[in-house]
């Protein structure tokens, strides 16, 4: 048995956030990680963006190990959280106890009921590593999803000079963030730069043949390529925190203090709902600003600082040349509003309901995101044409 100060599940990008957050008020507490990966903490957002453009891996580390009085326990996996006893086994039978305990367990990547072994689905450091080992020998590449990851990974193969075919059941990439002139101006970039694009289409079946894999699809069609990527969402890691009797609505719930129904448990990064003030309800964050964030205020929290999360997360995405940054709610089913300084190239879109900003997306332009906050967080309605000088471009 050993006892931690301090104990992490999960080893992601709000973990090492969260140990660095204790250490801001604790120097001596002992801190235990416990990580399903056998690498410790990285950044995530490099692998489908940078490491793609020429970017070193090396770069990613984070070196949550050289933090003083830090315990990596990689590739353990928990399976039983006591919260009454504070007590936390992982699968090998292994007990932990804890003063503080944070969940950071992340998410799963959704799958699908078929192709087991021949799809990669895209979300560790060990999947980008199989990924960039496929481009040295093979071409022909389908991405399944036209959301957030499919779309950087088609574009970071095809920048790469491989042949990329994207499948996904939606009209364009992106329509379910973007507005729909700006989801076929971006479906249209992609197939200017040779980026094959299937859409209103969905995968039924992976077939392994001798040299390739053969995709069977609605409609009864087929495509054959030399690898397939996924990224069709996750799905939080709850049940931990389930089987614990933690109070789980899509995602754990915690408080403002990011502590969850259970006494001296908290939550953080892709698996909390939280409350945030300025969208006024609760919401999940799948993105790095959120797991930084979130991170460091669970561990200020589990050592004592008592302060609320009231941050609103930041995400941004790069797509061949364009680039984002986005702020709040972006769902296209809201009422939008385009302001372009040059269309679907550099300008603004706004999300709005009853008047009141919801959300922002910065196309191409850039240190906004604070003025973006601002706006969302201020509550206020706006009329016609007034968004018009809301955000200097």
């Amino acid at each position: 048995m050993q006892h931690y100060k301090y104990l992490i599940v999960g080893g992601g990008m709000t973990a090492d956030s969260a140990v660095r957050g204790i250490r801001e008020l604790d120097r001596t507490g002992s801190i235990g990680l416990i990580s399903t990966e056998t690498v410790g903490p990285y950044d995530r957002p490099p692998l489908s963006k940078a490491l793609w453009k020429g970017k070193a891996l090396e770069s990613i580390w984070r070196k949550t190990a050289d933090v003083t009085g830090v315990e990596l326990h990689l590739g353990k996996t928990a399976t039983r959280l006591d919260a009454a006893q504070r007590r936390l086994i992982d699968a090998e039978g292994t007990e932990f106890m804890y003063e503080r305990l944070l969940l950071a367990t992340g998410g799963s990547p959704r799958r699908l009921p078929f192709g087991e072994g021949s799809i990669i689905y895209f979300r560790t450091v060990e999947d980008y590593q199989r990924l960039r080992a496929l481009t040295q020998e093979r071409e022909r590449f389908a991405v399944i999803g036209g959301g957030f990851i499919g779309s950087e990974i088609a574009a970071a193969l095809a920048m790469n000079g491989k042949h990329v075919v994207m499948i996904f059941p939606e009209p364009g990439i992106g329509a379910l963030a973007y507005p729909a002139d700006l989801s076929r101006a971006v479906t249209q970039l992609y197939r200017d730069k040779g980026v094959e694009i299937l859409t209103g289409t969905s995968v039924e079946g992976v077939e392994r043949r001798q040299n390739d894999l053969s995709l069977h699809l609605s409609g009864g069609h087929t495509v054959s390529v030399d690898a397939v990527v996924a990224g069709i969402g996750i799905v939080p890691n709850t049940d931990l925190a389930r089987d614990a009797n933690l109070e789980v609505s899509g995602g754990i719930v915690v408080d403002k203090s990011l502590q969850t129904t259970a006494p001296n448990v908290y939550a953080a990064g892709d698996v909390a709902r939280f409350f945030n003030p300025a969208l006024n309800e609760r919401i999940r964050v799948e993105h790095e600003d959120n797991a930084n964030t979130m991170g460091r205020q669970a561990g200020r929290n589990m050592a004592g600082a008592g302060e609320s999360y009231t941050h609103l997360p930041s995400f941004y995405s790069d797509l061949f040349e364009l680039g984002y940054e986005a702020v709040g709610e972006l769902n296209p089913r809201l009422q939008t509003v385009s302001k372009w300084k040059e269309p679907y190239r550099e300008g603004i879109v706004y999300y709005l309901r009853e008047g009141k900003v919801r959300g922002v997306l910065l196309w191409n332009v850039w240190e906004k995101v604070e003025t973006a906050r601002a706006l969302i967080g201020g509550g206020r309605t706006f009329a016609n044409g007034e968004l018009d000088s809301a955000i200097a471009m």
